[in-house]
């Protein structure tokens, strides 16, 4: 029996409008240092459904949530706050939304699972900053 949620390559996700701008200016500076993670987030940033920060569901992904998930890839649950690069830190589990991983979590709720690209991430627990 599996236990895993079933993983889409690109489930639904969803961004706070001011958010999805804001990432898509970040992906569009760093596309000729960066440009597999500027691609993927590119893509992430047009296909979400925006809302409102106020209209945002409590068990979305935003940047400053801190978020439980499994990576298959290492077997192993990690705890990471999302930040901006200015604000990463990963031994303080600041995770940059401009790493392959940071892109993945965007959006998700929840529950979600991503095939993202050479791996399978699943949201087990979400906690969005306060507003």
């Amino acid at each position: 029996m599996n236990l895993m949620p079933q993983a889409a390559s690109r489930p639904p996700i969803h961004m706070i409008d001011a958010e999805a701008e804001t990432l898509t200016d970040l992906a569009l500076s760093v596309e000729r240092r960066m440009p597999a993670v500027s691609a993927l987030l590119l893509r992430e940033a047009e296909r979400a459904r925006l809302h409102s920060a106020a209209r945002m569901p409590a068990d979305v992904i935003t940047m400053g949530s801190m978020v439980e998930f499994f990576d298959d890839s290492s077997g192993s649950t990690r705890t990471v706050t999302l930040v901006y690069p200015s604000e990463a830190d990963i031994a303080k589990g600041q995770l940059s939304i401009l790493t392959p991983v940071g892109a993945a979590l965007i959006g998700l709720r929840a529950g979600q699972s991503i095939l993202w690209p050479d791996r399978c991430l699943t949201v087990r627990t979400v906690q969005r900053p306060p507003a």
